[in-house]
């Protein structure tokens, strides 16, 4: 037997002992999941290129209201269910606005409402942020998560469980 044919065995019987696998405390999940506003548009889905989310159930990451969605749920299953702003991605908190000179951005790209811009961090990391409003030299940039204060409906479809 060829180490190809091996390995493709040895993915199989994986992937036959985790079929059974229960989404609890500490699993590893691999989902699909689209995100649907109360108007019924689209707003996210990780099926646009195919990739789908990994979680760490208890890490943190996502909400417990979330997470006790997908509790009990197993591979090959599909669910829908809409949290309410504060069990999705919470509600805006307005010290999470900042007023920028404008003078802070390149006349190669001027500040312009509905822009999203990178802003660094101390720490190397980036920040986007929504530019909300432009008025004379102040430009509002807005920090909070663009779902946030939004109620949101998610269908997810359980790809994988590892516990």
């Amino acid at each position: 037997m060829s180490i190809e044919a091996l390995n493709e065995a040895a993915t199989e019987a994986a992937n036959q002992v985790e079929k059974g696998a229960v989404i609890g405390a500490g699993s590893t999940v691999i989902f699909h999941f689209d995100i649907k506003l109360t108007d019924g548009s689209a707003a996210e889905s990780t099926r646009v290129h195919n990739k789908p989310a990994k979680l760490q159930m208890g890490d943190g990451s996502l909400s417990p209201a979330f997470e006790a969605e997908l509790a009990g749920l197993q591979a090959g299953d599909k669910k829908a269910f809409t949290l309410a702003p504060e069990d999705a991605y919470g509600l805006p908190n307005p010290d999470n606005i900042y007023y920028v000179d404008r003078s802070k951005f390149s006349l190669d790209a001027p500040a312009q409402v509905g822009m999203i811009v990178g802003f660094a961090m101390p720490d190397g990391s980036e920040l986007p942020g929504l530019i909300r409003e432009v008025v004379g030299d102040s430009v509002t940039v807005d920090f909070n998560h663009p779902l946030a204060g939004q109620t949101l409906t998610f269908n997810v479809e359980i790809v994988q469980v590892s516990n």
